[in-house]
């Protein structure tokens, strides 16, 4: 069983909604932290949003706040990331990525395990 495995990327209209899904392996989902990353093309992976699985604390970039909602569930263990009023700048290949010590930083060389990604497209 791969440790994080995506779903749910696809296409959408500006303005329109998406929800990736993230599910993780039992050790995996209890890291300190799971967060979604994002990467545009010929850009740098980014964080776009985390939540630390103990008291599920939030946090998001200024560029998705107020429009994503990242969430998880203890019985799936999986998490979750609700994508509302899709830009097209939110055009980029997603990954979950899990992180040990709960600090749910932002750097990517605090996570320890990644998922393949999956490709999200917004466009008119």
């Amino acid at each position: 069983q791969a440790q994080l495995e995506e779903f749910g990327g696809g296409s959408a209209e500006i303005g329109g909604s998406l929800r990736l899904s993230c599910v993780a392996s039992p050790v995996t989902y209890g890291a300190g932290c799971l967060a979604w990353f994002r990467q545009a093309p010929g850009k740098e992976r980014e964080r776009a949003a985390a939540i630390r699985v103990r008291d599920g604390t939030t946090f998001y970039s200024d560029s998705v706040k107020g429009r994503f909602k990242i969430s998880r569930d203890h019985a799936q263990k999986a998490m979750y990331l609700q994508m509302n009023n899709l830009k097209p700048e939110d055009t980029a290949t997603y990954y979950c990525a899990a992180e040990r010590r709960g600090f749910c930083l932002s750097g990517i060389d605090d996570y320890y395990s990644w998922g393949q990604g999956t490709l999200v497209t917004v466009s008119p």
